[in-house]
């Protein structure tokens, strides 16, 4: 690890920022320093101007994910090198605001029936039945399923807020029927391919999961799992 990369993870951990964001602004970095074959402390606003551009007009990513790209920039230069950064020399790009298209009840059951492994329908129904995000699906401990109070408990979630959501007794049933089959001790949802790793699978797990299943069925849709708002549950779907 260089002297950079470790200074930059110290200033993001010191501040708590979830592993998530830690890994997503790390990555970013080192790729801005790759585009210019340049260390990234001997770059200035204007390589990342440049930057915000070749983002935008040759990898056509949305507006969303260039402004995480700038954030990470922002606070490398901020927080880790104690530079000046100013909003008028690289401003976040201003976002479509566009209305989502949600999965109707019939194309969800679609999907969660057409997931390919027992393992991949449990993850969807989870993640359909708490609308939480995919990271916290993902880190979910056998702990969190509370069965006297019908709650589940989501641990750091956005902002590193823990909360409750709903248990439903179809989702209950479903866990443990997924327990006795796998019979996990630590995290509800293992890793590795036989679901037996110490630490727990991957966000993107969810992710491929969703995918798969929304080939399988049919759908003529890209469907993403994403929640609308933290309590409702949603499948997204881009035409």
């Amino acid at each position: 690890m260089t002297r950079l990369r470790r200074m930059m993870l110290e200033e993001l951990e010191r501040r708590n920022y979830s592993p998530d964001t830690i890994r997503c602004y790390l990555r970013a970095v080192a790729e801005f320093a790759r585009y210019f074959h340049r260390s990234p402390d001997h770059l200035r606003p204007e390589h990342v101007r440049e930057y915000q551009a070749y983002l935008f007009r040759e990898r056509k990513l949305d507006a969303g994910t260039v402004t995480q790209q700038v954030a990470a920039l922002r606070f490398f230069f901020l927080k880790t090198l104690k530079k000046r950064w100013t909003m008028d020399e690289t401003p976040y790009p201003k976002k479509v605001r566009r209305l989502p298209t949600v999965l109707s009840q019939e194309e969800v059951a679609q999907l969660v029936n057409a997931a390919p492994t027992p393992f991949c329908r449990i993850l969807l129904m989870t993640l359909y039945a708490t609308g939480a995000r995919c990271a916290e699906v993902a880190r979910l401990q056998i702990g969190d399923i509370d069965s006297q109070r019908m709650v589940i408990h989501i641990r750091g979630g956005k902002g590193r807020v823990d909360r409750d959501v709903m248990l439903s007794p179809a989702l209950l049933a479903a866990l443990r029927a997924h327990w006795s089959r796998l019979k996990p001790k630590v995290w509800l949802f293992p890793g590795n391919r036989w679901h037996t790793a110490p630490q727990p699978i991957r966000p993107k797990t969810l992710w491929h999961a969703c995918y798969l299943a929304a080939q399988r069925a049919g759908l003529k849709k890209s469907v993403h799992p994403q929640p609308i708002f933290s309590s409702m549950p949603a499948f997204l779907a881009a035409d």
